[in-house]
């Protein structure tokens, strides 16, 4: 008997782990493994999520019609050229499979986000790594691993898990130094927590030229996660082949109500912001002092380097003995990391405390 046989490369791939959310026999768990926003959502988006359960019997809007407007609205963008997804997950799969096959590339950092290469080979695609400079993105290094078979180059800015990003000036570089056959992703998901006046999301590049895309996300700063919305704003050719190629439902009508509920809260954005820029930098201080590498950070979660991989995992065994679930990064290369998401104001101090006892000499 002959079973049936998934397509080459498929079994190659290592389905990808969220953070861990339970501790076996600990009652209170602070989860700071997620990249999750601790202040929640806006108030206006839940009782948006709420209004939407009057309808549950009827199909959502299949183009996300009132979602785009209000990404137009908030963004300054054109809705014609936006194109939403459950999570901007989807759309990167979507793009890997309409621009990325058997005998081709897919590029991307070093340290990048997993599902990259998850994706890539899920189309039958070669997943290229370049190397990075200092936890950084290195533009030199990313076109000089451009082949002829590169299809797609995936830039995380900032990037998870090294909290790095790449300057507007460096992203416009790395830009006109591709074949025009090259589409670059810039995958914007952390955007809303960047301060840095050098910073560009990628919308100015998506403008001028026919073959760069944005990926965006409810999941970070909005607080969505659980309803999975993302977006993607792209030249009329690749948002024509992203229709074409998504689900005819694929948001569903509660993630819509909530987007545009939340987008239009933009108080709880700059509250978010606020609150992130305070306790990220409070944190990368605190952990500097501790003797721990700690990179700049402009996500929502800093980066703890240890002497090794096994100080690392031990440390994060002493988090968890305490009900304290931090990321474990070795699955990114970065086996001495721990990835820290930036908690309320009390996690990050028991954060903080607990690793200052952890690395107290004995």
């Amino acid at each position: 008997m002959t079973l049936p046989t998934p397509q080459p490369g498929v079994l190659d791939i290592a389905p990808y782990l969220g953070g861990d959310s339970r501790i076996d026999g600990v009652d209170r768990i602070i989860k700071l493994a997620s990249n999750e926003n601790p202040l929640g959502c806006s108030p206006a988006a839940k009782a948006a999520l709420a209004a939407a359960a009057a309808d549950l019997n009827r199909y959502p809007d299949g183009g996300s019609a009132d979602l785009r407007a209000a990404l137009g609205r908030r963004h300054g963008l054109d809705p014609a050229h936006i194109a939403c997804g459950s999570g901007s997950d989807e759309l990167i799969g979507l793009l890997c499979n309409a621009y990325a096959g058997p005998g081709d590339e897919v590029l991307y950092s070093a340290h990048g986000f997993l599902m990259y290469a998850i994706y890539a080979k899920g189309a039958g695609a070669t997943p290229v790594k370049a190397p990075e400079t200092d936890l950084v993105a290195d533009v030199d290094n990313l076109l000089a691993a451009v082949t002829g078979r590169t299809r797609i180059l995936f830039l995380a800015n900032p990037n998870n898990p090294t909290g790095t990003y790449l300057p507007a000036d460096a992203v416009r570089r790395l830009r006109d130094g591709l074949r025009e056959d090259v589409l670059l992703v810039i995958d914007a998901a952390y955007a809303e927590y960047v301060t840095a006046n050098d910073y560009s999301d990628g919308a100015d590049l998506v403008r001028s030229t026919e073959n760069t895309v944005m990926t965006r996300t409810f999941s970070k700063a909005y607080g969505l996660p659980a309803l999975r919305l993302g977006w993607a704003y792209g030249p009329a050719a690749v948002i024509d082949v992203l229709n074409r190629l998504r689900g005819p439902f694929n948001v569903n009508a509660a993630a819509q109500a909530a987007g545009v509920a939340a987008l239009e809260d933009t108080r709880f954005i700059d509250l978010s912001r606020d609150h992130n820029t305070y306790w990220r930098d409070w944190l990368t201080r605190r952990l500097r002092d501790l003797g721990l590498g700690v990179p700049p950070s402009a996500g929502n979660f800093v980066l703890a380097r240890f002497d090794g991989p096994d100080r690392a995992e031990a440390a994060d065994a002493f988090l968890r003995a305490r009900g304290l679930i931090v990321r474990r990064m070795a699955g990114y290369g970065l086996p001495e990391s721990l990835r820290v998401t930036v908690g309320t104001g009390e996690e990050t101090e028991r954060l903080a405390d607990a690793l200052a006892e952890f690395m107290r000499p004995e």
